[in-house]
């Protein structure tokens, strides 16, 4: 299954339990992208009290692809890097358009 999950947020125990799910989907054989999508681009700084960014990099080490919005970057003043690489709106539409389920965390 190819399953798509688009985090809309920074809460972080949202964020952490998108990427729980994630590696859990992976970790079962399936091909998962996040997204990373307004203010949900600034999920994988939140470290306290839920560790997103090691969740991230263990969505990552599973195999998952994680995507972050190069605008949304953009306007906080943000970077991406190699955990989160600096994508588009057609890298969106793609992970919509090729997943099989689409999960909104928001």
């Amino acid at each position: 299954m190819e399953l798509g999950i688009v985090i809309e947020t920074a809460d972080a125990e949202k964020a952490w339990n998108a990427f729980r799910l994630g590696k859990r989907a992976t970790e079962k054989g399936d091909d998962v992208s996040v997204f990373l999508l307004g203010e949900g681009v600034e999920a994988v700084e939140v470290n306290e009290p839920f560790d997103v960014e090691e969740k991230a990099r263990e969505f990552d080490e599973a195999g998952g692809e994680l995507l972050a919005c190069g605008t949304c970057l953009e306007i906080r003043e943000q970077e991406g890097d190699e955990l989160c690489p600096v994508s588009t709106l057609d890298d969106l539409y793609e992970v919509v358009e090729t997943s099989d389920k689409l999960l909104t965390i928001g």
